[in-house]
């Protein structure tokens, strides 16, 4: 991975967000919602030297972009959306490595992740948001706060898994969040928005209107019902 720093991000003790598109493209939606509502500014470039597909435009090649920023708004730090995520795991793992080194060099004081949770129950537009953390104190203290908890054990896999992982390695305190989804093919906005709510409840903050978000589920809703 390559690593870009264009400027010094003015955050004291930030919290840190960091998602990478999953399925339900969840973790793409809630990051790029937050950096647009709270008009973040990037710092720091992540960048994969090389491809790992090409996209084909009809008789010709391109090469995609795959780069991921980090952008920061009045101490919060937001890193990942954009479009997908390193396909190659030491590739994964240095850019998870570099998340870690970043909340450590600005003293961050929590890193929370999310994405989506695959489940089978009849959803009604009405998803729920599942957390889990880096530790069974800070699961007891979330327990008090009435969120739900995951309800079984289970292997989670890519950046919005792995993350937390590192997090615990060195000693910060995580969380994950991930809500429920029925079809991970098709953008899940509904579960983006329960993710959101929760984001707003655990951190104490708004952020941003999600009545557009509103707007995108229900356009999706009429054309996969049609």
């Amino acid at each position: 991975m390559d690593f870009k720093q264009e400027k010094e991000p003015d955050v004291q003790k930030p919290i840190l967000i960091a998602a990478m598109q999953d399925m339900g493209n969840v973790g793409s939606i809630v990051i790029n919602f937050i950096n647009d509502s709270l008009r973040t500014k990037t710092f720091r470039i992540s960048k994969t030297p090389f491809p790992t597909y090409v996209v084909d435009r009809g008789g010709y090649i391109d090469l995609p972009d795959e780069s991921w920023e980090y952008r920061f708004t009045e101490d919060l730090i937001i890193f990942g959306g954009g479009k997908g995520q390193p396909q190659n795991t030491s590739e994964l793992n240095e850019l998870c490595q570099d998340v870690i080194d970043v909340a450590k060099k600005y003293s961050a004081k929590f890193i929370y992740t999310l994405g989506g949770f695959h489940t089978n129950r009849p959803l009604e537009n009405n998803p729920k948001t599942y957390i889990t953390t880096t530790s069974r104190e800070l699961t007891k203290q979330m327990e008090e706060l009435g969120v739900d908890i995951t309800p079984q054990k289970s292997i989670i896999t890519g950046f919005n898994g792995l993350i937390l992982g590192f997090a615990k390695k060195n000693g910060i305190h995580g969380i994950g969040m991930y809500g429920e989804l029925n079809e991970p093919e098709i953008p899940q906005y509904r579960a983006s928005i329960s993710i959101i709510k929760t984001l707003e409840k655990l951190t104490y903050r708004k952020f941003g209107d999600i009545s557009r978000l509103e707007i995108l589920a229900q356009e999706i809703e009429r054309k996969f019902k049609s």
